[in-house]
């Protein structure tokens, strides 16, 4: 339940706005109030089952970051792969290119992204690394809409079973 006082408020995970893009992509939580996205940071935790990216493998111009709240995940980066764990922290500065993917039981992760405005650039660029875990986008593109043309639109959903382990 969303408890606001004078502008500030609390809401536990659980409670959040949840939505997926179906099967592609795990579930995201919303902290924002629909229609009102908080104007300086992004915050977002994702819930991944095994081999589920977050998104499409992506750079922006501008910061991001994330820490992983509980399992395991695949991080690809600049055409790296690792595997990231409980605790583990990842700071990508600007035109870092990124997607978390599912390892191999549900995890949480926690995304906090700077906002500006005007929107920060966006690319998808074709990746090897990323087809191979169904994170690459149908073509190169700055276009989010091209991105995820191939996916259904974020819906919602309900929350994940919580806590995950």
């Amino acid at each position: 339940m969303l408890e606001e006082r004078g502008g500030w408020f609390v809401v536990n995970v659980k409670d959040a706005r949840w939505t997926s893009r179906g099967d592609h992509f795990g579930r995201m939580a919303y902290f924002e109030k629909p229609g009102d996205p908080f104007p300086q940071i992004g915050i977002h935790v994702y819930v991944l089952e095994p081999g589920k990216p977050n998104c499409r493998y992506h750079r922006e111009g501008a910061q991001e970051d994330l820490i992983v709240l509980a399992g395991r995940c695949r991080l690809l980066v600049n055409g790296e792969e690792r595997i990231l764990e409980t605790w583990d922290f990842v700071h990508f500065p600007a035109g870092t290119t990124h997607v978390v993917v599912g390892l191999d039981e549900p995890c949480a992760v926690l995304f906090v992204g700077h906002r500006e405005d005007p929107e920060p650039a966006l690319f998808y660029p074709a990746s090897e690394l990323a087809h191979r875990y169904g994170a690459e986008a149908p073509e190169p593109t700055d276009d989010p809409r091209v991105a995820y043309s191939d996916t259904p639109q974020r819906q919602p959903v309900e929350a994940p079973p919580w806590p995950v382990r």
